[in-house]
Order: C-alpha cells, then structure tokens, then sequence
C-alpha cells in the first residue's frame, strides 16, 4: 500500500496508527500531513511501514524464524481467530491427525474439527469440552483423547492473547499412546487379578461403594456374594498349581457368563470370588442368579487330559436388610458362606444368628490347630461281619474330635476345616499309626487277627513320601501288611489316575490291602478300574439306604456287586440298617456288611469286648 504526492511544505505531521494483517502480522499507517506556513492541510500520503524495507526484511525474518519455531516443534499446534478461521498451524498437526490437504486448505476451523471428531473413539467428550471452551474464552484445557486406531493424543488448549485481549484459541497436540498405555498397564495391574483377568479385591470394594451410594436414593436392593470352589484345594495339591490357575481361569470365565450386565464378579482372593448384583427387585431374583451359578458349574472341566468336577457354596448378604455399609455385607456374606459350606454346592441368604455360628466355626479351626498335640483325637471303630459266619472280620477306624469345651465334634464338621487348612495329612498319619498299633495290640492279646481300615484323603494320597510312611508306620509297629486295608474314594483315584495305578501298584507289592471307597457315586471309568490294583469295592450307603424300594438303586447295587465278583473283589455294603437290606443284598452274593444293624462305631474298650465275645462264640461252636 504505497500513495505519494509530493508538495512543498514547511513541516510535516506524521501520525502513526496501527492494524493487523491476515495472518495476524501487525502493520503501521504513517500518515504525512505538509502544511505551508499558513498551516492549512494542502496534501496528504499514505504508506504502509512495513513496505519499507527497513522495516521489512527483520520482520520477515522473524515470521521466518516463527514458522520454524513451530515446524520444528514435536507437538502438532493451530491457532484459531474468534470467527472460526486457522490463523496458523504446522505440519505436525497435518501429519498427527492425517488430515487431507483440501481441509487444512480451507483453512476452516470447522471442517478440520468434523475431521478430528469423526478419528475419535469416544466423540462426545471432546464434543463437549469444546462447548464448555467456546463458552468460556478464558478457560485453559488438558486432556487425553484416544482415537479409533488405537492412538491417544494429548490436547492442551488454551487462549490466545495479545496486548492483554483474547484474539483466538491454540491447540497443541502430542501422540501420548506409549506411556498411557504404560498407565493404562499400571492402572489395570492395580485394579485387576491378574491370572483370571477379573476385578481384584480393591476395585470390588470400590464398585460396591459406589453401588450403595447410587442406591441410596433410587432404594433398590444390592447383594453381594461370597463364592468359595469346593474342595479345591484337594485339586490343586493332587494335580499341581499348573492346572489349579487354569481351573480357576475357567470358573472366572463361566461366572462371568451368568452375570448381568453391570454386575461385578471379582478374585478375592485363593479360590474365593466375591460377586455385587446391583439394582435387584426381590430376593427371588437373586436367589435365580445364585442357582444359575452353581449350575454353571456342573459340567466338568477339561484341562490338560483332565476331567475335573468342581462344585461352589455361596453366601449372600442384601442391602439393606443384612447391612447398609460396605463392611457390615461383606461380613454377613461370609458368614452365609460358613453355613453354606456345611452341606457344600449351596447358597445360603444370611440370617442374624450366623455370625455367631461363623464366630463358632472360627474358634473351631483355631482349635483344631492344637488338637493333636493336646490329644483330643480318639479313634472309634465300626465293624465288618460276614453274615454266612457272623464273625467281625475287619473294622474301619474312624476319628473322632473329643473337644474340651464342646464336647464330640462331628466328623462332617471338623474334617472338611482340616482339609482346608493341610492339617489333615497330620491327623491322617496318626490315624494310621494308631489303628495299625491297636490292630498289633488285640493280635498280641491273642485276639483275632482281622484287617482293619483306615481312610486316606486327597491331600494324603498325592503326599509324596506316602509309601515310605506307610512301610515306616508297619515297621515301628509291627503289623503285617496283610491287615492293614487303606480305602480310597472313587473320586481321588479318578483325579489323576497315572498317579493312583503307580501309588496303589507300590502299596500293593508291600502287601497292603487297598479298597475303593463309595464305589459307584463318582465318574469312573470301568476300564481305568480294572486296571488298579484292588482287593475290595465297598458299595456305597447312598445306594443300600432305598434298594428295597426304589428300583434303580437296586439296579445299581446289583451292578456293583456283579461287577466285583467279575473282577475278583471282595464287596462290602455299607450301611446296612434293616434286616431287609440285609436279605436283599445276601440275595445278591453280597455277604460282607457293615453299618448300624451289626454295630454303631464304638470306642476300642467296646470294640475289644465284641472281640472276645465273637472268639468266646467260636470256641463254643468248636467241637
């Protein structure tokens, strides 16, 4: 912008005023006024500053210098002007976003903004950001956005100012993938368990917080579970940690298919899961999702060649009956699952007077921690007859907890704690060197010799000095192998059978009478049972109770004693209360028996009396 005319003047005003060009440049009018000595005006010109070349070339150079500045920047950056048109931006931006050269050609804030809206995975956030900024010019942003690749860029927004006036906007950008998903990694470690990839402990808690604060003023019912696997640990010490982590991998993942969406299932920790049904009508609705667990569990797990069954108690505490705090559920929802875990593969809702039976069950492990050394242990033993002779030709010994403050505590009671806590393979091993010292005592008192049994748990069976034991147990005691019959359960030999046929192929070459236990309540497959190495199935009681009633269990009896007899077993039926049990299976060929119609399990003083009184018959009998 250059207008000169030139005139004669005596001296010159030049007022200076200031504008801005397009993109932002500023520029300077200088304006002559030549007046004569009668000061009127008689011409003026016009020049624009910055045409001069004084002024030009350090101000190119320093827009020159500007540009540089920001193409050499890491970060992608624009500037907009209030009306919504880009002032200026570098080559990042472009090559951040991948934004088509005819938007940026525009140089329309807008179209570059519907561009960068439709690369977003979550648009609406941003969305809304930019209504809050455009509403408020003063406002200074910094945010995350992750796009639909996968990428997440840093946004830092903030105002543009100049002379103190707020003229445009800028934004900067920054690829930030690498460490957010360094956090993101972090975040979840913290939140997650990682071998089955469920909530942890803390974002349970977290998540149930946040339920009863929704639930507060909406008054819907809340509950939350307690899960514990049954016998898992039998499992997990019988087939090694390896296939116990992908068990419960698998449990994890059939759980999370029961659930509702916003539901929360949740590792608490070992094989304890904890569950937060939130938003729930009625106690039927949650009782319907608790059976639809524990069907979710019926079908047996493969894993590595492996069948495995597993079963899970449940307890349940609702808000807000059982509790309007997070601690107060979570206590109650536990003491449900001590109940629950009585009878196994259940659920119980909680009711008041379970805290003082969990308390009880509480006091009863930490007994039980003491019970040996303190020798509340006592063996009663039930015995074996052969009804053709009606002599005791064995008994099964049988543990019993003489408690100081409670009194006989129930095997079903006490037995599964010391499963769970591996105190069973302690107790187990006095057992065994109990029975087989009182089995030498009544031979060496001159009583009959008979076979007495003795029971071997899961935990027991997978010990890997079991064998020596067994031989070291016969040594110091002096029994002959012959009389010591050791009864596994169908299930335990099923759970790995490689390990049963070499266990039981070294207790028999000892000479040890080895019997199944519970025979036919399992999964076993008749050609793995053909080849243990067994002296004696013992027919289940599930099966004597209704024979002489109910048809398939006559069906199965008969199954089990025909099968026997086949394979060269001896057969005990157990639980033989009636004399019409006792018919129907002497019917059978079966004439082995043992259950409360001969004997109850009695204390060795009874035991010791129907000894003598059964050889006392014998002499009779003689002639």
């Amino acid at each position: 912008m250059q207008n000169r005319k030139l005139v004669s003047t005596e001296r010159a005003i030049r007022p200076r005023f200031c504008y801005t060009r397009n993109l932002g440049t500023p520029g300077k009018i200088e304006q002559f006024a030549r007046l004569p000595a009668t000061d009127k005006v008689v011409n003026y010109e016009k020049i624009d500053v910055i045409e001069s070349k004084p002024v030009r070339e350090p101000l190119e150079l320093s827009l020159s210098l500007i540009q540089a500045v920001l193409e050499s920047a890491a970060d992608g950056i624009i500037a907009i002007a209030p009306e919504s048109n880009i002032k200026i931006y570098n080559q990042n931006l472009v090559n951040l976003w991948r934004i088509p050269e005819e938007i940026m050609a525009s140089r329309d804030w807008h179209a570059v903004l519907d561009f960068l809206v439709d690369s977003l995975k979550i648009p609406d956030i941003f969305l809304a950001k930019e209504k809050e900024l455009s509403e408020n010019p003063d406002l200074e942003s910094n945010d995350f956005l992750e796009l639909k690749d996968g990428r997440v860029f840093q946004c830092y927004s903030q105002p543009l100012r100049m002379e103190m006036q707020i003229v445009g906007r800028t934004y900067s950008f920054r690829d930030a993938t690498a460490p957010w998903r360094v956090q993101e990694a972090i975040e979840y470690q913290a939140w997650h368990d990682l071998l089955t990839g469920l909530p942890n402990r803390d974002l349970y808690q977290k998540r149930l917080s946040q339920a009863l604060a929704h639930s507060i003023p909406t008054k819907n019912k809340i509950a939350v579970m307690f899960l514990d696997l049954d016998r898992f640990k039998t499992i997990n010490d019988t087939l090694g940690h390896t296939i116990g982590d992908r068990l419960l991998k698998q449990v994890g993942d059939r759980l999370t298919n029961c659930l509702r969406e916003g539901d929360t299932i949740a590792r608490w920790g070992g094989d304890e899961f904890t569950l937060l049904l939130p938003k729930l009508h009625s106690h039927q609705h949650v009782m319907a999702i608790a059976e639809r667990i524990l069907a979710s569990l019926k079908p047996e797990f493969h894993i590595d060649g492996h069948q495995i069954h597993i079963a899970a108690s449940i307890g349940i505490a609702l808000y807000p009956t059982d509790g309007k705090d997070s601690q107060t559920l979570l206590k109650n929802a536990d003491a449900a699952l001590y109940r629950a875990k009585e009878q196994r593969c259940t659920y119980r809702l909680y009711a008041p007077d379970l805290n003082s039976q969990a308390t009880e069950l509480f006091a009863l492990e930490n007994s039980l921690h003491y019970a040996l050394e303190r020798k509340e242990f006592i063996l009663y033993y039930q015995p074996q007859v052969d009804i053709n002779t009606k002599n005791i030709i064995g008994v099964e010994a049988l543990v019993r907890w003489q408690h100081p403050q409670l009194g006989m505590v129930s095997p079903n009671r006490f037995i599964p704690l010391a499963e769970e806590t591996g105190l069973i393979v302690p107790i187990g091993e006095w057992v065994l060197r109990t029975a087989c010292q009182q089995a030498k005592n009544w031979q060496n008192s001159g009583l009959p010799a008979i076979r007495i049994g003795v029971n071997l748990s899961a935990r027991q069976f997978q010990e890997p000095n079991l064998v020596e034991t067994i031989a070291q147990t016969l040594a110091q005691t002096g029994l002959r192998p012959e009389f010591l019959e050791l009864e596994i359960t169908e299930t335990i030999a099923m759970r790995d059978v490689q390990l049963a046929k070499e266990v039981l192929g070294r207790l028999k070459e000892m000479g040890v009478q080895l019997s199944m236990d519970d025979f036919g309540t399992g999964y076993s497959s008749l050609n793995y049972l053909k080849t243990f190495p067994l002296h004696t199935l013992k027919l289940d009681r599930a099966f004597v109770r209704e024979l002489t009633v109910d048809q398939h269990d006559l069906a199965i009896a008969t199954a089990v004693i025909t099968l026997g007899r086949g394979l060269e077993l001896r057969v005990v039926a157990e639980g033989v209360e009636t004399l019409e049990q006792l018919e129907v299976l002497r019917d059978l060929h079966c004439k082995e028996m043992q259950g409360y119609l001969f004997s109850p399990p009695l204390p060795v003083e009874k035991v010791t009396k129907l000894l003598e009184e059964s050889m006392a018959n014998d002499r009779t009998k003689s002639p």
